[in-house]
Formats: structure tokens, sequence, C-alpha cells
């Protein structure tokens, strides 16, 4: 992470693809945002979306690079997956690993045409539900929230994990926006620090704890300001766009943390020897009429060629 710095209004630099993190000392409040461009593009570019499908992705994946970018164990991953009842979109799923961003929609497209330009969460999953899960590297834990699909984006349902699986006070909001530079998605991710963590001492008395109350909806407030434009605006650097909404505060803290790209991890060497533990007659049954094994990754829309004969005997 980089070093902490009073922010700036006169930093101009976009940070495009890059995470910002932000603290509020005096009001015991964190945050990052975070905007996605060229990497974005490239994702969407692997399947010709429609455009309800691919502003849901993007969301996803924004998302994704609020939650993902929280991981400081370089082996550390975070998933995304929606479970629809019946939707229009039969599959969502992202994902982050170390900076690297990946995700995938599936949907029934006269279903998704049916829903109209801006439907609500209910219309695209019917009643579905976000499981957000945490892998931990060094210690092989995985945590795991559920949380029901309402509301009218992705950021509802993520202000509803935090506050029923965390009990922890968030603020979030995204944007994305798809112009003739191609497509622009932004976010913010605020949240009251947990108690007796550091910068927010343990409360110990009811007066205290009213206070802290006060100081979040104070926080909150400034938050909701915030417009969708200026979360995709690339005019509007991160710094900018944290001094717009806390410039009033005595202290902001800001830091330029996590650099995003794009990132399949389907190789070749990999797909071979997860197809190399199948029994023989299964994979003369996976092979074509070329006797090749074609493996589909939907993440990044590639097809690899396995070569069964070159394989060791499974066991």
């Amino acid at each position: 992470m980089g070093i902490w710095q009073t922010v700036s209004a006169a930093d101009n630099e976009t940070g495009f693809d890059q995470t910002l993190v932000f603290t509020l000392p005096t009001q015991d409040a964190r945050g990052r945002v975070v905007r996605l461009g060229p990497v974005l593009d490239t994702i969407l570019s692997a399947h010709q979306y429609p455009p309800v499908a691919e502003r849901l992705l993007a969301e996803a994946l924004v998302l994704t690079a609020l939650l993902g970018s929280t991981l400081k164990e370089p082996t550390s991953q975070l998933t995304i997956q929606a479970q629809t009842d019946n939707g229009a979109i039969t599959l969502l799923v992202c994902d982050y690993l170390a900076g690297q961003l990946r995700g995938y929609v599936a949907f029934d497209a006269d279903r998704l045409a049916e829903a109209g330009a801006d439907p609500s969460l209910f219309a695209l999953f019917g009643k579905g539900f976000l499981g957000i899960t945490f892998d931990q590297g060094d210690t092989k834990q995985r945590y795991q929230g559920i949380v029901p699909l309402e509301g009218h984006s992705l950021a509802d349902a993520a202000q509803t994990y935090f506050r029923q699986s965390e009990q922890l006070p968030t603020f979030a909001r995204i944007a994305v926006e798809h112009g003739a530079a191609g497509c622009i998605a932004g976010g913010v991710l605020v949240q009251q620090l947990a108690t007796g963590e550091a910068g927010n001492e343990r409360l110990n008395v009811r007066s205290e704890l009213r206070d802290d109350e006060s100081r979040w909806d104070h926080v909150r407030a400034l938050a909701e300001t915030l417009g969708s434009t200026e979360l995709t605006d690339p005019a509007l650097s991160l710094e900018a766009l944290v001094w717009r909404l806390f410039h009033d505060e005595d202290e902001v803290r800001v830091a330029r943390d996590v650099l995003l790209s794009r990132g399949c991890r389907c190789d070749p060497a990999y797909l071979a020897t997860v197809i190399a533990r199948f029994p023989t007659d299964d994979r003369a049954d996976m092979a074509g009429d070329d006797g090749i094994i074609s493996v589909d990754c939907a993440f990044c829309s590639r097809t690899f060629a396995i070569d069964p004969t070159g394989l060791p005997a499974s066991h």
C-alpha cells in the first residue's frame, strides 16, 4: 500500500483500473473507490453482451474489485456468484485474485429483452441470492455470506451483506456508463470502523454509542451526495472525488492501492492435468472426431485443444 497522504484537490490523475483507499480518522470511517476502464472493456469484449447484461457484469466487476482489494495475502481469493430462481440471468460469477479480475454472465436472451432497459434485481434473477466467498490463501479458511438479491442494483445487495453478515454500517454506490470511448464503471464503498478496531476505540457508555452513530450518519449523508456521473467521469481523479465528498473534514487520508488487470487463469498445462485424472475411456468420450479434447473457457471465450494421447495413464 502507498504512503498515506492528505488529499489535494489539485491531484488530477484519473486512476483507471486501480483502487484508492481512504480514511476519515476523526469520523472513525474508511472506504475505497475504484474506476474500471480498459480492464473492463477487455473482459466485456470476450462476449457480445446486450446492454443490460453488460451493465450488470460491469457492476459485478466493480463490486468484486472493491471487496477483493481488501485481501492482503496474494493467494487469497474473492468470488461472487448469483444463485438465480427462474430469472432471465442464468449465471453471474466474478472473482478476484492478486489484483486480477475476471467475470462472466449467462442469460436467456428473450427473457432479458422482456425485462426492459432498467430492470430490478428481481426482474433479472427472480428470487435469487448473492454468494460472497472469501478464500484466505494463508490459512486455507473460507468465509461465505449469502444475501437476497433485492433492490435495484448490486450495491444494494452489498449493503445488505455487510449489514447482515458483518453487522457493519456500509454505504455502497456503483455506476456504469457506455460511451464512444468504451465502458467505464466506478464504485465507492464506505464503512464505519468496527468497534475496537484501530481508529475506533471500544465503546463503553451509551453516550459514546450515540456519538458513534451520529458520526456515521454524518459520513453516510456526505457519501450519498455522490453522483453517478462523478464515479464514471475520467476527467475527475479518484483523489479529487474523495476531496469533493469530504473536504470539510478535519483530516482525510488517502493512498493508491491495488493495480487491477484482467486475469483469466485458464492454463493449458493445468487443464491437461485435470483431464489426466479421468479414466482413458472417459477421455476417449470427451474427444472429438479429430481425437482432440476441446475445453472452452467462458471467462475469456477461448478454446483449448488437449491431445489425450500425450497424457499419462490414469490410475
